[in-house]
């Protein structure tokens, strides 16, 4: 069995009890691979209560990403909201200002361990992380790390409207954001959030998510999320289905507006709009599988990324933010003494339309915006994405699958000579260039330049034969993997996204 969807019509099981469903198509034509993320499975073509049998999952996404206006299923224009975007922005009337770390209301460096904690015990901290890596010797790497062990919902509300599956999307602001308000998910909390640790109002349509029986899931993963800044994190990536008439009202929601896949899609084309934890959420839905065959079986993909987790000698140990070698603390911010990375420094938040409306936190400040890209070429007609087996000591598995190129302000972790290939690309070859955030709660002007750039027609054998720890895989192998959760990066997510909402096409 391929992961690229060889398979009848009817379903059948699949590695790690996923189930596979052939035969439907996308607008192109190329065939759907179902089952991704608990999204599949026998289902009836029709469901109950108004909602969509779950064995047509993957019609019915095609159908949402082929409606981007009135004309094709979509309920508004996309103009229209890109214009209640600007809308929000205004009416929230958001203020942001840097403070020094004194400043911090319920935030304090702890005398003994120097870690930054919230009075509380709950959010996150912020402490010192060692990094050991047996196959290079140098002395371990060190650097600060946000510690966030709760489990936080990330999570889309689905609805059918004359036929074409919409979702409903939050225009939410978050501190660390270009422009402040992005397209974020129904719901986006972490688990204090939600608990109402800050003693603000509730999460709006949380119940949906949490109340057994309240919607029927489409997908639901845990999804690790940068592995690079947190230590060990994981969010819930969630889209349930619903029949209820909830926010049909503008007037009543003026923050919530229902969009279908191809509008998202169609956003996703401009810079900072639709934020991370949407992108990330997206990326758990179906994939388009492609035409067939890959270059490689599913159990050969599932071997490559084993054997690159089995090579890796990568250990991260939690340290005390006050022992962590070559950096700083001043009044403002704690930084590498090369200025070099990112650094820690603190914000003073005023804003309506949140659950509080003013709070202090830090945030990470990257020193500089970052490049995710997959490259990517056909064989035989088949379009493969070079994937990477990355290792980030933030990660559980220590190693998921990432884009081609994935580089942070300081340039590590990438292969050279793709990177510069990416960095010459221009024209034709690139067939999507946009600037997106990261996560704006957590991270200060976050962003990364997020490319898919063409290999065809290039005759370079350093290019075409990768080393080990890289390798061909189809779009549809990966939204399997993604499908299985903690297996893919949350940059190389993104790009996924990028392709289930049609925002762009590889062929």
């Amino acid at each position: 069995m391929r992961l690229d969807s060889s398979r009848p019509q009817d379903t059948e099981a699949g590695p790690d009890g996923l189930e596979w469903l052939g035969g439907l198509e996308w607008p192109d034509g190329t065939e759907w691979l179902g089952g991704l993320g608990g999204s599949g499975g026998r289902g009836e073509s029709g469901g109950r209560n108004g909602l969509g049998g779950l064995g047509g999952l993957e019609a019915r996404i095609a159908r949402s990403v082929a409606a981007t206006d009135p004309a094709t299923g979509a309920r508004s224009t996309t103009a229209e909201i890109v214009a209640w975007l600007t809308e929000r922005r205004r009416a929230h009337g958001t203020r942001i200002r840097r403070i020094p770390f004194a400043e911090l209301d319920g935030w304090s460096f702890q005398e003994d361990t120097g870690n930054l904690v919230h009075r509380s015990g709950r959010f996150f901290t912020v402490e010192g992380l060692r990094v050991h890596d047996a196959d290079r010797a140098r002395d371990p790497w060190q650097q600060p790390v946000m510690m966030q062990p709760e489990v936080g919902v990330l999570g889309l509300l689905a609805r059918e409207f004359e036929g074409v599956l919409h979702f409903l999307a939050q225009a939410k602001m978050e501190p660390g954001n270009r422009d402040l308000l992005q397209l974020s998910p129904t719901v986006q909390a972490t688990r204090s959030n939600y608990q109402r640790v800050h003693g603000g109002s509730g999460v709006r349509f949380l119940e949906f998510f949490t109340d057994p029986g309240r919607a029927r899931p489409l997908t639901d993963t845990l999804q690790s999320e940068h592995g690079e800044w947190f230590l060990y994190k994981s969010n819930r990536n969630i889209v349930v289905e619903t029949a209820e008439e909830v926010a049909d009202d503008p007037a009543a929601e003026p923050d919530f507006r229902w969009l279908t896949l191809g509008q998202i899609g169609e956003l996703l084309r401009l810079d900072n709009v639709v934020n991370m934890d949407t992108r990330t959420v997206l990326a758990c839905l179906p994939t388009p599988a492609g035409p067939r065959p890959a270059r490689h079986t599913d159990a050969e993909v599932s071997s490559w990324l084993g054997a690159a987790r089995a090579r890796s000698r990568l250990r991260a140990e939690p340290v005390p933010l006050a022992r962590v070698r070559g950096w700083l603390r001043n009044e403002q911010a704690v930084h590498r003494s090369d200025d070099r990375h990112f650094r820690v420094v603190a914000v003073a938040v005023e804003a309506e339309g949140r659950e509080v409306g003013s709070w202090t936190q830090p945030l990470f400040e990257p020193c500089g915006p970052g490049v995710s890209a997959f490259l990517f070429r056909h064989f035989d007609g088949v379009p493969h994405l070079l994937v990477h087996a990355r290792a980030e000591a933030g990660l559980s598995r220590t190693v998921e699958v990432g884009p081609t190129v994935c580089s942070t302000p300081g340039g590590r972790g990438h292969h050279p000579a793709y990177a510069e290939f990416v960095r010459a690309a221009e024209g034709s070859r690139v067939r999507y260039a946009t600037v997106l955030s990261e996560e704006g709660g957590r991270f200060l002007y976050a962003e990364n330049n997020c490319l898919l750039v063409s290999l065809d027609g290039v005759d370079d054998s350093d290019l075409l034969g990768p080393p080990p720890d890289y390798l061909w895989i189809t779009p549809g192998q990966l939204g399997a993997l993604t499908g299985r959760g903690h297996q893919v990066t949350v940059q190389a997510r993104t790009l996924l996204a990028v392709l289930n909402s049609g925002a762009a096409r590889l062929s």
